[in-house]
């Protein structure tokens, strides 16, 4: 069915019928399962909100009736009690879903434009807390046998911790290797990551992480009592040789870091990413810069990696270095007023 509006002709659809028809499209981007169950989520709750205001069930609510005003009225009943980041997703699932059905002569133009947003303040970067030693921390400790389990794996656990410390890799992108992801002559290694929007990236790994996976990948062979692995076997694989999952990845980095003693220097809201944190902040502590680190963490705008190297202030100390105070407290420092002290220093302890 079609209704003619400003002389093009608009097909008629209801707003359900669309939005399935938009998420049997995403199936294309290849986006995880909690990613397309998140839109159809925020996509269905503004809809029931919008059906409300125009005094329709949701079910017989049309898309050409998603005009700015109805959109905006339902954005700001929806995001009363929500967060600016739970707003700002459904912001975002809405405006591909109306771009789609802009798309799909459903609608002459998208009105999200009307809909206004929440601003978020930028993220800081969450590495580990302290003075930087908690990864060396982590990884003695843990390969020392630290990490008390009904199965201890000592090899499979370094090799998530460095794997996730040299590269910097998701979750998910840690999830989903393979053997086979792992190519290059030895002392040239690369792996090959699938990440987001499915866009790929190739990660040097140095001949530590070769041995390294190499030990984990004997070990594996042993415990299993097999003779080879193929290479479209999963790297990481849990204690019953099942490809490792999410929940099992989130136990496994929480356990670690409990035995480890470093579960103190873990910021609130930071996990598995925690580690993401520490090699990006690592790196930009040692001049990485912030393109390098986008190319490196799998970025889509520089602007992140910006956050890496402006909490490191290492150009901003640089900067407070020259400041000429330090050099007449240097002078009395240096000076009879000094005398007395044992050179030991009250700061820290």
């Amino acid at each position: 069915m079609e209704a003619v509006v400003g002389g093009d002709p608009l097909v008629l659809l209801r707003v359900p019928e669309a939005v399935a028809e938009f998420l049997s499209s995403l199936r294309a981007k290849k986006l995880s399962v909690n990613t397309v169950a998140g839109y159809e989520r925020d996509l269905r709750l503004v809809a029931e909100i919008a059906a409300g205001l125009a005094g329709v069930p949701v079910a017989d609510l049309e898309v050409r009736a998603l005009a700015g005003r109805l959109v905006r009225g339902a954005f700001a009943e929806f995001s009363q009690p929500r967060s600016a980041a739970s707003v700002n997703r459904a912001w975002s699932a809405w405006n591909q879903f109306l771009t789609f059905c802009v798309a799909e002569g459903l609608l002459e133009g998208n009105p999200m434009a009307a809909v206004p947003r929440p601003r978020q303040p930028a993220k800081a970067p969450k590495p580990f807390l302290g003075d930087g030693t908690a990864s060396a921390t982590l990884l003695e400790r843990i390969a020392a046998g630290a990490r008390k389990a009904r199965d201890p794996w000592v090899e499979r656990d370094l090799v998530v911790l460095g794997l996730a410390l040299v590269t910097g890799m998701r979750s998910a992108e840690l999830l989903g290797l393979t053997l086979g992801s792992i190519g290059g002559s030895p002392g040239d290694r690369r792996v090959q990551v699938l990440g987001k929007g499915g866009r790929t990236r190739s990660l040097p790994i140095e001949p530590p992480v070769e041995q390294l996976v190499e030990r984990y990948l004997r070990s594996r062979m042993e415990r299993f009592g097999l003779a080879s692995l193929p290479r479209s076997a999963a790297l990481l694989v849990d204690t019953a040789g099942e490809p490792l999952r999410r929940g099992g990845l989130q136990y496994l980095v929480r356990q670690c870091y409990r035995y480890a003693g470093v579960h103190d220097r873990v910021q609130r809201g930071t996990l598995v990413h925690a580690l993401r944190h520490e090699f990006a902040t690592r790196l930009a502590e040692r001049g990485a810069s912030a393109h390098e680190l986008m190319e490196l963490l799998g970025h889509s705008s520089i602007v992140t990696g910006q956050a890496y190297v402006a909490s490191s202030a290492r150009e901003v100390r640089r900067a407070a270095q020259g400041n000429p105070a330090y050099g007449v407290l240097d002078r009395l420092l240096a000076g009879p007023a000094a005398a007395g002290g044992d050179g030991a220093s009250a700061l820290g302890g």
